[in-house]
């Protein structure tokens, strides 16, 4: 044996995952998923002045975040497959561009008709982007690492929603709405070309290998994975959507920007969390996850009018939603085996029709009763997600990953 094959073998784990994680190529991908996220959410921090600007009332400019969601979710699993045979990095480059051209002309639009076409538009561009970007990171990491480099990808969720909202909000107040638009432009433009510099290409699946996408509901463990993904996804909309007349009616709506970053920052707490312990305890980080989120939506519907349980229900949440999207993406994955492009595509589709009607059901609940319907709601759905999550012992959510 050669001395650099001795060095090989006596390098430490952490000089090991230095060497195999391709930091840079991930980052890359952290932040397309950074513009995916606030894409989609950038509107309900400058909703007032869009719909003053466009004419029209906030509940109609509201529905700019739904129309985004609809576009991901009834065109991820079409695109998904009319693509499979491109190689990677060009698809994931048309998804960016599209976020170029859908943020531009929102920016410059003074038509609601075209504003809601443009929004759909992001939302389209963000289903084919989801559809590939947990499997890329997968692929960029060797197979002890597959987990920690989906972490490392999904950061982009909590920092967008923590950091990337408050800050477009700002930009909006400070300088004009369309000027966030334009800024989320720039990064797209950014990102393109740091994608096309840093990471490398995969090839897409030949026509003759390629099977039917509904043909992974066929893998055991697929079907609880997706079921988690739709009710969990419902349950944390119907209460994310509205958390701000939530605290308003609870006498705290001047603490919603400072309660949203205690969930962010609990959020990247998570999804260290999750990253460094995922491949050997996926199953229990992700009762783990609902049990948190659970108790977060008891402390919310016992005591939301005092500051203090309203924040430690912020960190609760944060700490147990934070990696639940890099849980259900590596459980897709695994539980889809050769099938795990076509499992995952299912669950942004699925994940994106839960955000859409997670809105609504949150809005009829409001309409119907109060606020204070809403974490019970949250509690009332997670029920059966942590039944399924522990009965899927075998496949799914497995007690140990072969």
């Amino acid at each position: 044996m050669s001395h650099n094959s001795t060095r090989l073998l006596v390098n430490s784990p952490a000089e090991q995952e230095n060497r195999h994680l391709p930091r840079l190529a991930l980052l890359a991908l952290a932040t397309a998923v950074f513009i995916t996220s606030l894409t989609e959410t950038l509107p309900a921090g400058v909703l007032p002045a869009m719909s003053a600007d466009l004419r029209v009332s906030e509940s109609a400019m509201g529905q700019s975040v739904t129309i985004y969601a609809i576009g991901s979710a009834v065109t991820a699993i079409p695109l998904s497959a009319a693509t499979a045979g491109w190689p990677r990095k060009r698809l994931l480059l048309t998804a960016m561009a599209g976020f170029a051209v859908a943020n531009t002309v929102t920016a410059l639009s003074t038509d609601y008709p075209l504003t809601m076409a443009a929004r759909f538009l992001a939302g389209v561009a963000a289903g084919l982007a989801w559809t590939l970007l947990a499997g890329y990171a997968r692929r960029l990491a060797p197979v002890p690492l597959q987990g920690k480099a989906i972490a490392i990808v999904m950061t982009g969720i909590p920092i967008a929603l923590s950091l990337g909202v408050p800050a477009g909000t700002f930009l909006g107040k400070a300088l004009g709405w369309w000027v966030a638009f334009l800024a989320m432009t720039a990064l797209a433009m950014g990102v393109i070309a740091w994608i096309g510099a840093l990471v490398p290409d995969h090839p897409g699946q030949r026509t003759e290998g390629r099977t039917p996408i509904l043909g992974a509901l066929a893998v055991p463990g697929v079907l609880p994975v997706l079921f988690v993904t739709l009710v969990f996804v419902l349950a944390h909309t119907v209460l994310y959507a509205y958390i701000a007349p939530f605290l308003g009616r609870a006498g705290l709506g001047g603490s919603t920007g400072l309660v949203l970053l205690v969930f962010g920052g609990a959020s990247l707490v998570s999804i260290y969390l999750v990253g460094a312990h995922i491949r050997r305890r996926l199953r229990s980080l992700t009762i783990a996850g609902t049990v948190l989120i659970a108790a977060a939506a008891a402390v919310l519907a016992l005591w939301a009018h005092s500051a203090a349980p309203v924040y430690l229900a912020a960190a609760l949440w944060g700490l147990g939603w934070g990696g639940i999207p890099t849980l259900l993406q590596t459980a897709a994955g695994n539980a889809g085996g050769d099938r795990a492009d076509a499992a995952q595509t299912m669950l942004v589709t699925l994940w994106n029709v839960a955000m859409a009607v997670g809105g609504v059901v949150g809005g009829i609940l409001l309409g119907l009763f109060d606020t204070t319907s809403l974490p019970w709601s949250v509690l009332a759905l997670l029920a059966p997600v942590l039944v399924v999550v522990v009965g899927a012992r075998a496949h799914g959510f497995p007690a140990r990953r072969g």
